[in-house]
């Protein structure tokens, strides 16, 4: 394994840390609007139908 591989596998990882906490944060901000607003937006059920989405 060279440094370059190493390099790439933290990329990697970072990005999936990166995409994970963007996800989690766009939820909190979704889960924060008022229960009318994410009605007329359709939030809960757009998630509802994905596997493990909530």
């Amino acid at each position: 394994m060279n440094g370059f591989s190493i390099l790439r596998g933290m990329q990697h990882y970072v990005g999936k840390v990166r995409t994970m906490n963007n996800e989690i944060r766009a939820r909190r901000f979704m889960n924060a609007l008022p229960a009318d607003v994410r009605k007329d937006i359709g939030w809960p059920d757009m998630y509802d139908r994905f596997p493990g989405g909530n």
